[in-house]
């Protein structure tokens, strides 16, 4: 789509010079996300750095009935930053930096466009935590950690991004601006609107700068490597340390067998026990600075043992033997790129459902693809499952695949998306969580904030 001569003036000045790209200029990695949906240039990008050039481009793309796709890191893997036909990109990319630390209300102002990683790091540095970790924190941004209500591998302990937020800064459709950034825990002066932007994926407004909650920092964190002899008893192991550990548990990730054997077969990871396991158990706990956390901790997975909740654990003795344990976890990064192409799902599984649902899975497969191959690994603790198959023959099996898992979640009262938002890939089955009247509901959201339809038009919902 050629965009109008005039549009491209409108649009040049409301970011000034050098801020509007077209056609070859515009760089491939605005092409497309993390997803794995064809790559597509924009129609335009535009590179704002203030708030108010935010305003000025979406007031100019109301008025001249222009749709917009709004781009932070482009890790999002639900194609919900790859650009649609004739679509404007308007990249956070400049609009980037820690504004300010509070010490004393333990908050941080960022804008919609700094690196997660950015945030962890001047966290640290002032003597606070962050709760928000993961893969992608390199790359990620905070806005869009906020526009998907992205979770990680500490939700058990820190929360969501929407625990995690004080309050925001966005553009809505028509191009105002609405801010609430005081620094209070306890708000209910009225509706509380902020929380309806998280995770609302760009769909109502753009995020352009966030009020974060700190965490005082933690110390003593113990790493153990543990097998446990099925996914029941796995869930009795988390039962018995939250209660053991009084709180102090950081993370409880599980991964199943065929995660594990791509781990060795295609990145050369060693299993780590004396005989494979069924679920793979990476534990970590803040045990505080006094020499009774590592015995505290040690005795907690003995005891585990001693009832045959866990049949091995290891615990890290070095950061450098910590980082070897997260290595497995992280490593599905690596190994995706030996195996066939696959197709990923982000799922949630009631807790007391997990067990057989991966059972469920595994025949489901095999009845409809023999060489499919199945990994599944996650977030066990907050019941987060995060599944691939792969296959050589894809292209022809990726309809299939999606209905055996989606139905399946369906039939669990799960959800369709736990972590990584609904975008353009999930959209056709957002039915299986959400009932009809919830749909309509959204729908009326979006229709009110954005009337004409050009804020991520089709991600979510087909409006």
């Amino acid at each position: 789509m050629t965009i109008p001569a005039d549009a491209l003036a409108a649009l040049a000045q409301a970011v000034g010079p050098g801020a509007l790209l077209t056609g070859a200029a515009i760089p491939e990695r605005n092409h497309r996300d993390a997803s794995r949906l064809p790559a597509h240039p924009p129609a335009a990008l535009v590179l704002p750095r203030t708030t108010e050039e935010v305003a000025a481009v979406v007031k100019a793309c109301a008025r001249l009935q222009l749709a917009l796709v709004v781009q932070g890191g482009m890790t999002g893997l639900a194609g919900g930053a790859t650009p649609a036909e004739g679509e404007i990109a308007l990249s956070l990319e400049k609009m980037s930096g820690v504004e300010e630390i509070d010490p004393v209300s333990r908050t941080m102002t960022a804008l919609a466009g700094t690196p997660l990683a950015v945030i962890q790091e001047k966290a640290t540095e002032a003597g606070f935590l962050y709760g928000v970790d993961l893969g992608a924190r390199g790359s990620c941004t905070i806005g869009g950690n906020v526009a998907t209500n992205a979770g990680g591998v500490q939700v058990l302990r820190y929360g969501m991004t929407r625990r995690n937020v004080l309050g925001l800064e966005i553009v809505l459709a028509d191009g105002r601006i609405v801010r609430h950034l005081e620094k209070v825990v306890k708000n209910n002066a009225g509706y509380d609107w902020t929380q309806l932007f998280i995770g609302s994926e760009g769909t109502l407004g753009i995020v352009t700068r966030v009020l974060l909650a700190l965490q005082p920092a933690v110390s003593g964190v113990q790493t153990a490597f543990c097998a446990a002899p099925s996914t029941s008893k796995a869930l009795a192991a988390l039962n018995r340390l939250d209660a053991r550990l009084g709180g102090s548990l950081l993370a409880f990730e599980a991964m199943w067998p065929e995660y594990m054997n791509a781990a060795a077969e295609h990145v050369g990871m060693p299993c780590p026990f004396a005989r494979p396991a069924e679920v793979t158990l990476i534990v970590e706990a803040a045990m505080g600075s006094g020499e009774a956390g590592p015995e505290t901790f040690t005795e907690a997975l003995s005891e585990l043992i001693e009832e045959g909740l866990v049949e091995d654990a290891l615990i890290a003795q070095s950061s450098r033997e910590r980082e070897r344990f997260w290595a497995y976890r992280e490593g599905n990064y690596e190994f995706y790129r030996a195996m066939p192409p696959g197709v990923h799902f982000d799922v949630s599984i009631p807790l007391a459902s997990i067990e057989r649902a991966i059972g469920l899975l595994r025949a489901r497969l095999a009845a409809h693809h023999a060489a499919a191959q199945p990994i599944v690994f996650g977030h066990l603790a907050d019941s987060n499952l995060h599944i691939s198959i792969h296959s050589p023959e894809l292209d022809d099996l990726r309809a299939g695949f999606s209905a055996i898992v989606y139905e399946l979640v369906k039939e669990m009262r799960g959800s369709i998306s736990a972590e990584h938002g609904v975008g353009v890939l999930k959209r056709p089955y957002l039915g299986m969580s959400r009932s009809a009247e919830e749909l309509a509901l959204m729908a009326t959201l979006k229709r009110t904030l954005d009337p004409a339809g050009i804020l991520n038009r089709g991600r979510i919902l087909a409006l």
